[in-house]
């Protein structure tokens, strides 16, 4: 049994699906699932860990923007329930536990592509809860739990999305028509599927439950891809009239960010495999055809 916490996110959902698709038992838990599924409630996390072999950590206030606007819940949520579940898998039955990170925990980057060895240096309130969590993940690890880290680059590809996801966002406009506001167009980001993301995260769980102690690995392309490209890719795709403002730059988000595949590859044997375009174009399409996305109030 493996214990999903965040079942109900955008690579949460993915990645059980997959775990059914191969006959996988697991247990969701996520607070759309029932109120009760807060990871910060641990009579319901205590629960959930009896029998399970291994915890796959996606719960999380998972925005930046909403850690900006309550820093006290991202807290709460991304480290002080990190550090509770930790402690009760470490005085339990010791499952194996993944965490997933994110690049934010990079902030303002000297070099590109990032490597996974550079500074973490995070910029904004969910980034500092991301980095504060890895810490105590490599904590636990080192008193000797089996224990993972990957950081996670701008998944996107779900219809079922948070609407104020950057490519939700421009893929939204273009399907049903809108204005698409491009908060710094020269700010490049590296995208990932989340079908790339769930790949790389199975493939991460294999090496966990065989046993392996990994250095932390990031699920990135190595290709940027500027908003404002972005932008332009949207409107060209567009099924109705768009229309593309251009704005500040937030002055909490990272402006430059590709990071280096190597260790991934090398390590677990992933590498990308879905082009942005194309992955692009189909989000597109099912948005065009598709209700409108999940709730953006969504924690998991």
């Amino acid at each position: 049994m493996i214990l999903v916490t965040g079942a109900k996110g955008l690579i949460g959902r993915h990645f059980c699906a997959r775990l059914r698709a191969a006959g996988v038992e697991h247990r969701p838990f996520d607070v759309k699932r029932s109120p009760a599924e807060d990871i910060r409630n641990l009579s319901a996390v205590a629960e959930a860990l009896r029998g399970v072999r291994g915890v796959v950590h996606l719960a999380a206030v998972s925005r930046v923007a909403w850690g900006e606007r309550e820093p006290a819940l991202c807290n709460a949520t991304n480290v002080d329930a990190l550090a509770s579940l930790l402690r009760m898998c470490a005085e339990g039955e010791r499952p194996w536990f993944v965490f997933a990170s994110s690049r934010e925990v990079y902030g303002a980057v000297d070099r590109l592509p990032v490597r996974e060895e550079d500074p973490l240096r995070p910029l904004n309130h969910y980034a500092r809860s991301k980095h504060k969590g890895e810490l105590i993940t490599q904590s636990a690890a080192e008193s000797g739990l089996l224990a993972n880290i990957c950081r996670f680059s701008n998944v996107f590809g779900c219809p079922l999305d948070h609407p104020d996801r950057v490519a939700m966002a421009f893929a939204a406009a273009a399907a049903r028509g809108g204005r698409i506001s491009v908060q710094g167009p020269m700010n490049t980001f590296d995208f990932t599927s989340v079908q790339d993301a769930v790949d790389g995260l199975c493939r991460l769980i294999e090496a966990t439950e065989s046993g392996e102690r990994l250095p932390p690995i990031h699920f990135v392309s190595g290709h940027g891809t500027t908003l404002g490209g972005l932008a332009k890719m949207a409107a060209g795709m567009a099924l109705k009239e768009v229309i593309v403002e251009e704005a500040p730059a937030r002055p909490f988000d990272m402006s430059q960010f590709i990071g280096d595949p190597t260790r991934a590859r090398s390590l677990i044997g992933w590498t990308v495999t879905a082009d942005l375009r194309t992955e692009f174009s189909r989000l597109v399409a099912a948005l065009a055809s598709e209700p409108g996305p999940c709730d953006a109030g969504d924690r998991s």
